[in-house]
């Protein structure tokens, strides 16, 4: 059983920068792989970015590759989302996932446990 907590989410100006931060509970957290999905008012869940349980692995998804970069400290049990030159369409509530799937999977339905989500509100 893993516990995700989300937290570092706001309210910034289009340019700004977040890190995202997801703390996990359970002493087998460096076998999961880790992932950040987002939804926004209206819409469905979305891939952000994923990390393989080693950390050599990741994916992002196109909308966010090179200002995004995810990132875990297993002595800390964390993953973080580091989110730079942010725009208004990045506005979304913002969940962390983890699941025994080795690889950095970009699929949803391959993570086994969530967390409750941050929100994230980009203004223009």
């Amino acid at each position: 059983q893993v516990q995700l907590v989300e937290s570092g989410g706001g309210l910034v100006q289009a340019g700004d920068s977040l890190r995202l931060s997801c703390a996990a509970s359970g002493r087998t957290f460096v076998i999961y792989s880790m992932g950040w999905f987002r939804q926004a008012p209206g819409k469905e869940r979305e891939f952000v970015a994923a990390l393989s349980w080693r950390g050599a692995g990741t994916n992002y998804a196109d909308s966010v590759r090179g200002r995004v970069t995810i990132s875990r400290d297993n002595a800390k049990t964390t993953v973080y989302l580091q989110m730079n030159s942010l725009k208004a369409e990045d506005t979304a509530v913002y969940y962390c996932a983890a699941g025994r799937i080795g690889g950095a999977s970009m699929k949803a339905a391959d993570y086994d446990y969530w967390g409750q989500g941050t929100q994230v509100t980009v203004s223009s």
